[in-house]
């Protein structure tokens, strides 16, 4: 049987699904709107489209073109969303580095793309002039100085004075909606970050999944047209979680913080009215412990977006305390990222910790080790594993990860997950974290949700040590403010932890065999706790 097409009209243009087309839609219908920077800057969604145009003219008369890799590092900011738009508009990429990775891991990112321009903010400019020997092909170098107080050689040019210079409108033309928009790295894994790369359909189908899905969360619970937007997720780190896109195209009001300075970010929320952020659990941590800092009674209505690691129970309830509602969302950098955001109907506050509704056209199973499908019964574990239209296709230049991340026809998570009968996913641990002692798992997510709602512990982390008789025993890291009551609250620990055990609510061979205190839990490049340097230190 042959496949049947839809006729069309001579006339007719089709229209792919471009970046471009959220930034047109915005301004043809808020033109007003406003973006503001910190406290230095403020403009309507009007001259941010100018400012693109004008972007797009000095970045051709730079060389850019169809094609050619354009990197960008600079904190969140108003120009950060410009380079959003006008980069992959010009049918160029986009690749977003992470600013806080180590020398020799942002020499490996931008030479596996092949950057040919470079983006900067002044305060990376040492930085960038230490890599540029070992980088040959990144010739050309666009300057972000605000104060007007560093020189540098070697640059074509300082940003505001390029745009100032250059002239709007730039002639953006169609093209393949397949065509790659952006480029950025892994990061958490073994060896070298991981490219991964996401075409113009890819981010525009996950924007528009995304936004659907915050239209559909419950009051307080979601994203809509009348809030205040701040994103507080690094703004290299999976394209802000998509949102940025996301609130241009819902033409919300969008507040951009800089580098993140607690204070300021408080002042922004109070003075901006900003309702909408999302963020790692470390920020939201540092956000509550600036209000206290500050005096800052309420901090609402502020509707919080948590994601990147488990949202712990004693985290939410400080944040419902301060007035913050918090809810989970779940993703990866290989999955654009957002595929599922948690919701509740009413004060559960248990189902917003936990990873979510699947978002539209996200498929997702759980599997055991032979590619075996598990009940959907939110009991069965296995490892989570998933299809959707933006899902990354590959790591570029990696063919063996390549392979195993698409083994079987489905994307690996390497997360331990359930999912109930409506589709809610629960994350239980990731594989790698997951400790086997005695032939039974061990979840380190349920063990430092439980550590840290002691009153003493403000961080907490477990990992898996070898042991001759187990295989694996759980060790616990905890982090406390007075390490004068350090003795007492690893006491105090276990005996809550026996107390959990005694009543069945977790297994007595999950209790730590030992606990340390230490002044602070080791940090990924995106605030994430960095279980492998935890590990390091025990080998």
């Amino acid at each position: 049987m042959s496949l049947k097409f839809v006729e069309a009209a001579a006339g007719h243009v089709p229209t792919g699904l471009l970046i471009r087309h959220i930034l047109e839609g915005a301004v043809a219908t808020a033109a007003e709107q406003e973006i503001v920077y910190r406290d230095r800057f403020r403009y309507t969604y009007a001259a941010m489209a100018e400012r693109v145009h004008r972007l797009a003219s000095a970045l051709s008369a730079l060389g850019v073109g169809e094609g050619t890799t354009v990197a960008v590092m600079d904190w969140d900011s108003h120009r950060y969303l410009e380079a959003y738009f006008a980069v992959p508009m010009m049918g160029a990429v986009l690749q977003t580095v992470n600013v806080r990775l180590s020398r020799a891991q942002l020499v490996h990112c931008l030479a596996s793309t092949g950057a040919t321009h470079l983006i900067f903010h002044a305060d990376f400019a040492t930085l960038v002039a230490d890599i540029l020997p070992d980088l040959p092909e990144l010739t050309c170098h666009v300057l972000i100085d605000e104060n007007g107080a560093v020189g540098m050689d070697g640059v074509a040019g300082e940003y505001e004075v390029l745009l100032a210079a250059a002239s709007p409108p730039f002639a953006f033309v169609d093209f393949d909606e397949n065509a790659v928009a952006t480029t950025f790295h892994t990061t958490g894994t073994t060896g070298l970050p991981k490219a991964v790369a996401f075409s113009h359909r890819q981010i525009v189908l996950h924007a528009l999944a995304l936004a659907t899905t915050m239209g559909w969360q419950p009051v307080g619970q979601g994203l809509r047209r009348d809030d205040v937007y701040m994103p507080l997720t690094p703004m290299f780190h999976v394209h802000a979680w998509g949102l940025p896109l996301v609130a241009t195209m819902a033409c919300i009001k969008q507040v951009y913080p800089g580098r993140y300075e607690p204070a300021l970010i408080i002042d922004l929320k109070v003075r901006e009215g900003v309702s909408f952020s999302h963020c790692v659990p470390t920020v939201l941590r540092m956000i509550l412990d600036a209000a206290d800092t500050v005096g800052m009674a309420t901090l609402a209505p502020w509707a919080m977006l948590v994601g990147g690691s488990a949202l712990p129970e004693a985290l939410q309830n400080a944040a419902t305390r301060s007035g913050i509602t918090t809810f989970a969302g779940y993703g990866m950098s290989e999955t654009g990222p957002v595929v599922a955001i948690a919701r509740s109907a009413g004060e559960n506050s248990a189902e917003l910790r936990r990873a979510g509704r699947l978002v539209p056209l996200v498929a997702a199973t759980t599997v055991d080790a032979e590619m075996m499908p598990q009940p959907r019964d939110g009991i069965s574990v296995g490892e989570l594993v998933l299809r959707a239209p933006w899902l990354t296709a590959c790591y570029p230049g990696d063919s063996s990860s390549s392979d195993d991340l698409w083994r079987g026809g489905w994307l690996h998570t390497q997360d331990i997950a359930t999912i109930t009968s409506n589709g809610t996913v629960e994350i239980r641990d990731r594989l790698k974290d997951v400790i086997k002692s005695g032939g039974e798992w061990i979840s380190s997510v349920q063990l430092e949700d439980l550590m840290l709602r002691h009153p003493l512990v403000k961080e907490a982390a477990v990992i898996g040590v070898p042991d001759p008789h187990w295989g694996e025993r759980p060790i616990a890291f905890i982090v406390i403010d007075e390490l004068a009551q350090a003795a007492e609250a690893i006491d105090s620990l276990g005996s809550l932890l026996a107390e959990h055990a005694a009543t069945g609510q977790m297994p007595r061979f999950a209790v730590p065999a030992r606990f340390e205190c230490i002044d602070c839990l080791p940090k990924t490049s995106v605030g994430k706790i960095d279980k492998r340097e935890l590990r390091n230190r025990t080998s």
